[in-house]
């Protein structure tokens, strides 16, 4: 009975600390966000860093090289997002109207096939000013994130110089530590790397679809398909979603239409061909989870939360298949399939 007491209260004292992290992490949201995208961009960054390295740079200069990359990207898209960011929020009226219209004939056009569809509820029921404002607000913080990126990169910097000097502060602290954490550090670095340059794949192909056909913004629709190719199945559909609404502003149904199937034909090659074969399926993750990670790591960190979400579900899931009492939470969080795992 004492023992069935004490059990019931470590669960208890558990779940309260959990609550009292969670609540924490919330509340410092602001600084938790810019740390885990420093993290991703380190872990990301590190194999270039340790093969400039190896070439003969020396740590300095390897260092210098990585800044002055990332200075270059990251003013590059501050430069092109934030003006076509700015141009998309003046012009939001106009693509409210455009569409609004577009709708209406829409359904006149049905109604005169004899199909009696409430054209006055369906277009209240369709509010396209909420959809047009979400998306210019989702984009404005992405911007505000890259305007405000010099402490992502500083971060970064100091993460990168910590590296070495943590593997080895690491290994004299705990020798069977350390190789269970090389262990499953290179299985997270590894998948972050791999999973980055799909996207950046995915992204280009994005903007050159875009732009051969002439659709405005491409290359912020673009990096919208790079984001959000972190987030498996429904990503690709939310990345769609702005990208067709330009085209039915610019163009017509018709055109629309064409990205639309153009868009799933990129996610059916890329997400259904490409990544199981690179990544290997043995790091998928069930539906199920997919929507609810979204949904906790978007309440905890908020819109950034929603983009980091899958990459921080697949960091605990590596780490919990690492360790033999924890591996049944891994497998839970997967497809059920038995397929490969990660090398």
């Amino acid at each position: 009975m004492r023992k069935n007491s004490s059990h019931i209260s470590n669960i208890f004292i558990v779940s309260a600390s959990v609550v009292i992290v969670l609540a924490g992490i919330k509340m410092a949201a602001s600084i938790v966000v810019p740390f885990l995208l420093a993290l991703f961009l380190a872990i990301i960054l590190t194999p270039l860093f340790l093969w400039l390295k190896k070439i003969g740079l020396g740590e300095l200069f390897s260092l210098l090289s990585i800044v002055f990359l990332l200075f270059i990207i990251i003013g590059s898209l501050v430069t092109v997002v934030g003006n076509s960011i700015q141009d998309f929020s003046v012009n939001i009226p106009f693509y409210e109207e455009k569409l609004r219209t577009d709708l209406g004939n829409l359904l006149e056009q049905l109604n005169s096939f004899g199909l009696h569809i409430p054209k006055a509820d369906i277009i209240s029921m369709f509010q396209t000013d909420s959809i047009m404002r979400y998306i210019a607000s989702t984009l404005k913080s992405l911007g505000s994130l890259l305007t405000n990126s010099f402490m992502i990169i500083l971060t970064v910097t100091f993460m990168l110089m910590e590296l070495s000097q943590f593997s080895t502060k690491l290994q004299t602290a705990n020798r069977n530590g350390f190789k269970q954490f090389i262990e499953v550090s290179n299985k997270i670095k590894y998948y972050m790397l791999l999973k980055a340059l799909i996207s950046v794949a995915t992204g280009v192909i994005v903007t050159i679809m875009l732009e051969l056909i002439g659709v405005h913004y491409s290359v912020l629709w673009g990096l919208v398909a790079f984001l959000l190719n972190f987030i498996p199945n429904i990503g690709s559909i939310i990345a769609a979603v702005p990208a067709v609404l330009m085209a039915l502003v610019q163009f017509n149904f018709g055109i629309a239409f064409l990205i639309a199937v153009g868009y799933i034909i990129i996610n059916i090659v890329i997400g259904s061909i490409v990544e199981p074969k690179v990544l290997g399926k043995g790091l998928g993750l069930s539906p199920l989870v997919i929507f609810l990670s979204l949904i906790f790591w978007g309440w905890l960190l908020g819109s950034i939360g929603m983009l980091l979400s899958i990459p921080l579900t697949i960091m605990i899931k590596i780490t919990l298949d690492s360790q033999p009492n924890t591996r049944w939470i891994s497998i839970m969080l997967g497809t059920g399939k038995d397929t490969q795992s990660i090398k």
